[in-house]
């Protein structure tokens, strides 16, 4: 048996070494994260609300955000991840709609090697399509799952033209919406976001898809894709087992599907955590809760500031009005199009995507999906996209004594 070193007492020389030491060891800590969103302490916060499962993946890290081209878009990359925004330009004619954010898609698809599983809400992209069709003709196997009267049933829809092919194609046979918008590539990764699949969504309308390298993320949003494909289960009747909480490369994440779950809850806690700003753009925000919780932020000294598509924003339903008769600085989209997104960006840091809108119909009927991530490289895409907006936005006429 060996024996122990007596411990020596260290010196006051030793003891500023030793606080010099950690400092720096914290310093180099914070720069890492700052770069790259790995928390090596394990300080960063988790999404609230569901288990935490700590993942760590073989994905190439890279120091820095990269361009990725798309000649009529927006594209950049780190990590595990990908984020690319449409640029609409108002443009009528659709022979000049070419060369969008869903040659990026399209390519993803063609880059299928054995599975291509789909939930559409919408779908008539003529990239896409073809890009479909090549896939079937290769051998890959293709499954849909998409909503009745927007899906099958649309007039410009070609999930016909897919069905022709062999292709298989749920749709959720009910009065509310199959309203998410999410693929997996080869069980390796997947695409989500607020962008419906349809040359609207991507040549008129201010969208994003965003993807995860990601094991985990790949599992939960295939358990989805299961439920409602095999099992056909839609709607609040479906399980409430298919969530994620977890931390890919240093980078928190939370993937949560509605009606399901509890998922305006988790929104609404991470806007109370906000410290500094919050920015949002919504498509539909019409829940009272959130817009509570929004003036509440900005009374405890949070800056907000959001932008509301312009349909439906002066609706009696529409928070708009409550935020912009409380001070707060909210604006109605200048797109020709519709403004698609359903965004919130908190301090920098924390963005919460998906196809998630904030209404009633969102939490309590629409089969939907939620992502929040913790990353400020990614943080910074979706602030460049709001003030790419917010450059053309309109403030509302709003008379707050009526």
């Amino acid at each position: 048996m060996s024996r122990q070193t007596p411990e020596k007492e260290k010196t006051p020389l030793s003891r500023l070494l030793t606080g010099i030491a950690g400092a720096i060891v914290l310093f180099v800590g914070m720069v890492v994260f700052a770069l790259t969103g790995i928390d090596i302490f394990g300080v960063v916060e988790p999404i609230d609300g569901l288990p935490t499962v700590v993942i760590t993946e073989m994905v190439p890290i890279t120091d820095d955000p990269y361009l990725i081209p798309v000649e009529q878009g927006f594209g950049v990359g780190k990590g595990f991840w990908q984020v690319f925004f449409t640029a609409p330009t108002g443009e009528r004619n659709r022979a000049l709609w070419v060369n969008g954010i869903d040659t990026v898609l399209a390519q993803a698809i063609d880059s299928a090697q054995r599975t291509l599983d789909i939930a559409a809400f919408e779908f008539n992209n003529e990239a896409m399509t073809d890009a479909l069709s090549r896939a079937v003709a290769r051998g890959v196997r293709v499954r849909m799952v998409t909503d009745d009267e927007h899906g099958l049933e649309d007039d410009d829809t070609t999930l016909l033209d897919l069905q022709l092919l062999n292709v298989p194609i749920v749709d959720d046979d009910r009065s509310a919406l199959m309203h998410n918008k999410f693929i997996i590539v080869d069980g390796i990764t997947v695409w989500t976001g607020s962008m419906n699949y349809t040359m609207n969504g991507v040549y008129r309308n201010n969208n994003h898809i965003l993807q995860l390298r990601s094991r985990r993320a790949v599992q939960v949003y295939q358990a989805e894709f299961d439920e409602m494909f095999i099992a056909r289960e839609f709607g609040p009747r479906s399980s409430d087992a298919n969530t994620g909480n977890f931390t890919v490369d240093g980078v928190p994440m939370a993937i949560i599907f509605a009606p399901e779950n509890d998922v305006i809850d988790t929104i609404l806690a991470e806007v109370a955590k906000a410290r500094e700003h919050i920015f949002f753009m919504a498509f539909s925000f019409t829940r009272d809760d959130l817009g509570l919780a929004m003036v509440d932020a900005y009374r405890r000294g949070v800056r907000v500031s959001g932008i509301f598509e312009t349909v439906g924003s002066s609706t009696e339903f529409s928070e708009m009005k409550r935020l912009f008769c409380a001070g707060l600085d909210v604006s109605r989209d200048g797109n020709a199009g519709i403004l698609h997104h359903k965004v919130i960006i908190i301090d920098a840091q924390t963005v919460i995507s998906g196809s998630f809108n904030f209404s009633d119909n969102a939490v309590r009927n629409n089969d939907e999906n939620l992502v929040i991530l913790r990353d400020r490289d990614l943080a910074a895409q979706f602030l460049a996209e709001y003030s790419r907006l917010r450059f053309e936005a309109k403030s509302p006429e709003i008379d707050c004594d009526a």
